[in-house]
């Protein structure tokens, strides 16, 4: 799949609005209160899946960010960390015993702030992760990192207790921009990072970016872009900054006059999909770019690409589970969350183990709309001749209100619908959320409770 985008301007003024990420299907804002333990028991006893991915989330950041949206604790207290891995030793314990004839083939720590963990603090999580669950020999093992916040020594640390992956937040190389946000940073402090990593043998070297920063001018990120793809990292994300100050207290502190006009943020990833495709990466999708020879675009090449709570994947065949605060789990056709403050998950670990708070198990729409939804976000076509006889259904009848929602999206030379396929155009691409929205039988009643980003 030649997987190009064709830039136009007036489509874009025309179709960028607002809408879900996909990170799953239903969305988490789809999630009730009250899924239990047992639920939870259920999902388990009805899959036949042996393959693990484990998220832990560690919630601790020694800063803030203001423009962070992610479930976090700003803190100088070392000590906190000791008891969450308390607790979080608490729930690796009840949680392994029912996972106990899986497989773990991917492990990713995310945050807030991973490496807020010291080296005894991160020896000791990964320890436990051994001693309870059985990790494949080649387990992918992958860790979210602050440069800010590595301390000496520490890649090398991460590397020794089985690391083969790092991601780099970055966001922006710029002075000015990074003091706007509360979160300077040395370049050539980065760059060394970098280095390193490849030095010591991480398999992937990754990076983190958000364009629609306050300060920020097509120019400037531009430049970052530029500093960017020197450092060869194996893959990007690059995040559209949704400014949502209501929603995320820390954003106040951002002034709405230092933020970017509309049309320069489009100048920014405009720019970026130039830039990042001549350095020969490929846009995966929305705001992922990978270079050609990674696993990621080898598995969208093969149609084996899948997405879910941690971007996208190439271990879709995977049950996911979440350990932590606000952590989320995807065990067969169940979905399920932890309590999203510290309070609450402290409570609901001591209680019995298990801290899952709220969740849904997905019916056979929601199973048949989430496949459609995955097929189109990770490899821009959909057969349909396979999904009606997967689910047994008239894929015309049944979509007969998405398709007509699609038709003017058609009409715009967005993609086309024949009787066998729907394929998203070069045109499209860019507004693969939009084209997934049609499908989406809860997305009247979400867009009253929330505010999406926007699509580009």
């Amino acid at each position: 799949m030649q997987n190009t985008i064709d830039w136009d301007d007036s489509l874009i003024k025309k179709y960028n609005v607002s809408g879900p990420r996909y990170t799953s299907y239903p969305t988490a804002l789809s999630f009730n209160d009250g899924f239990s333990k047992q639920d939870m028991l259920s999902a388990l006893a009805q899959t036949n899946n042996k393959k693990l991915s484990l998220y832990i989330h560690i919630p601790f950041c020694h800063q803030l960010c203001y423009y962070c949206g992610c479930n976090k604790i700003v803190t100088r207290h070392q000590h906190k960390a000791d008891l969450y891995l308390d607790y979080l030793e608490q729930e690796i314990t009840a949680q392994a015993k029912l996972y106990q004839h899986y497989e773990v083939e991917q492990l990713h720590l995310g945050g807030g702030t991973p490496t807020f963990l010291d080296q005894a603090q991160m020896t000791r999580l990964i320890n436990m992760l051994n001693q309870h669950f059985q990790f494949k020999a080649d387990a992918q093992k992958g860790i979210e990192i602050d440069p800010r916040s590595l301390a000496e020594n520490m890649l090398s640390v991460l590397f020794q207790l089985g690391f083969n992956r790092v991601s780099f937040g970055i966001q922006d190389f710029n002075d000015d921009v990074q003091k706007a946000v509360n979160r300077e940073q040395c370049a050539e402090n980065v760059a060394n990072l970098v280095i390193e990593a490849r030095q010591l043998g991480f398999k992937s070297v990754n990076a983190d970016m958000i364009y629609g920063l306050p300060l920020q001018t097509p120019e400037s990120f531009a430049a970052t872009i530029d500093q960017l793809i020197s450092l060869s990292p194996d893959r990007v994300s690059v995040f559209n900054y949704a400014h949502l100050p209501d929603r995320f207290a820390a954003q106040r502190k951002i002034k709405d006059q230092d933020l970017p006009c509309a049309t320069d943020k489009l100048a920014m990833f405009k720019n970026t999909l130039a830039q990042m495709t001549a350095a020969g990466y490929v846009l995966i999708g929305m705001d992922h770019f990978a270079k050609k020879d990674d696993s990621l675009a080898i598995a969208q090449q093969q149609g084996l690409l899948h997405r879910n709570f941690q971007g996208y994947t190439t271990h879709g065949d995977c049950d996911l589970l979440g350990l932590g605060v606000s952590s989320i789990s995807q065990v067969g056709n169940s979905i399920f969350q932890n309590p999203k403050e510290l309070k609450g998950y402290y409570q609901a670990v001591e209680t019995s183990g298990i801290a899952v708070c709220k969740g849904l198990t997905l019916n056979d729409d929601d199973c048949l709309r989430a496949d459609v939804i995955r097929q189109l976000i990770c490899h821009f076509t959909l057969d349909i001749p396979t999904i009606e006889r997967q689910y047994g259904i008239n894929f015309k009848v049944y979509f007969a209100s998405a398709l007509v929602q699609l038709q003017t999206l058609a009409a715009d030379n967005m993609l086309s619908v024949e009787p066998k396929t729907i394929t998203v155009t070069a045109k499209g691409r860019l507004f693969i959320r939009i084209i997934c929205m049609a499908f989406d039988a809860y997305l009247q009643r979400q867009a009253k409770l929330t505010r999406f980003s926007q699509v580009i």
